[in-house]
């Protein structure tokens, strides 16, 4: 299911009507081409629950270039951390140049600027990760998804999570650093600049690029990001009314997961250089089951656990999840 299609669980939202506040509503985005995909997915969702916005010219975009956009010669770790995605745009909101902001949730520091919130969180896409492969690499084996990947194989990716989870299941692989949007990475592969490089799943089927040579990886196996998959909204604290609109078309399922994971991040409060990974899913009995890691960058150490429990006690779970994984790590990874 599309991300501009809601799930059937979504509530209706409150109509609106458009002369009771100052118009076009303007949305703040990054400019990356996943990013304008994931800002009008949402803005489909706005229009599908509120039929009187579809025939009337209501938004505007505003693509907002963010210093983490900017640099692209460094690791995020190295400038000041995966905020930097959003620090330009909260700006924006902050001045009222913008009335709200989409993200990719995974780029969302865990404590929003003062005066910002989270108000919204759309369905969930795949979560999962996936081993994207050079042109000239050979079939990988269903059984062992690096078993691919030759003796030394050449690895582009600037994820510590990533990078840690993979040096632990094959320390004799190289990490070189890659940046830049999903095409640009796919580019940087395809001219041979590694032999295979690590992307989210959710992406490449909102870019309509799942069908490039990949392999699909269990996140039991390699844990994804907190959030990861899902598209966050947020505005500014004072704005009463589109938080209560852009709360109405929340998926329950998505603010379920992502308060697990996030409350997670929370407890662990690790820097941008601890590798950490946070997955949490709904069981069929309606159960939150989350799993947590933490990592030493090169692999050396991996810890991994879970916990489950009801969905509406997603908050304590995450939080509980990281408090004992940060009590059994060394000290040393967190600083």
């Amino acid at each position: 299911m599309d991300a501009a299609q809601p799930s059937r669980s979504s509530p209706a939202a409150k109509p609106v009507r458009p002369h009771d506040r100052a118009l076009p509503l303007r949305v703040g985005t990054r400019g990356s081409p996943l990013a304008l995909i994931q800002a009008r997915s949402f803005l489909g969702v706005l229009r599908y629950f509120c039929p009187v916005l579809r025939s009337l010219d209501v938004f505007e975009e505003h693509a907002i270039r963010t210093t983490g956009d900017a640099v692209q010669d460094r690791r995020l770790a190295e400038i000041g951390g995966k905020g930097l995605f959003a620090k330009e745009i909260h700006e924006a909101l902050a001045d009222g140049r913008v009335d709200f902001a989409v993200h990719s949730l995974k780029d969302l520091e865990t404590e929003l600027p003062p005066g910002i919130v989270l108000a919204c969180t759309l369905r969930r896409e795949d979560a999962r990760d996936v081993l994207v492969l050079a042109p000239d690499t050979g079939p990988a084996d269903p059984s062992d998804p690096y078993a691919v990947l030759p003796a030394g194989a050449v690895i582009g990716t600037s994820s510590v999570r990533r990078q840690a989870q993979l040096l632990h299941a094959r320390p004799d692989l190289r990490i070189v650093t890659m940046r830049g949007n999903v095409q640009t990475r796919l580019e940087k592969l395809r001219r041979g600049d590694c032999d295979a490089s690590l992307l989210a799943l959710a992406g490449l089927r909102r870019l309509g690029l799942e069908d490039i040579p990949s392999v699909v990886l269990d996140a039991d196996a390699m844990v994804p990001s907190a959030g990861q998959g899902i598209i966050g909204v947020t505005v500014r604290a004072d704005d009463v009314e589109l938080r209560e609109l852009l709360g109405a078309i929340e998926d329950p399922e998505a603010k379920a997961v992502a308060t697990a994971e996030r409350a997670l991040l929370a407890a662990l409060d690790g820097s941008c250089r601890t590798p950490i990974g946070g997955h949490a899913r709904l069981l069929p009995d309606g159960a939150l089951h989350l799993i947590g890691l933490v990592a030493r960058p090169d692999g050396s150490f991996l810890l991994k656990r879970s916990l489950h429990g009801a969905a509406s006690d997603a908050a304590r779970i995450g939080t509980t999840l990281g408090a004992g994984l940060r009590a059994d790590s060394p000290a040393d990874i967190f600083t």
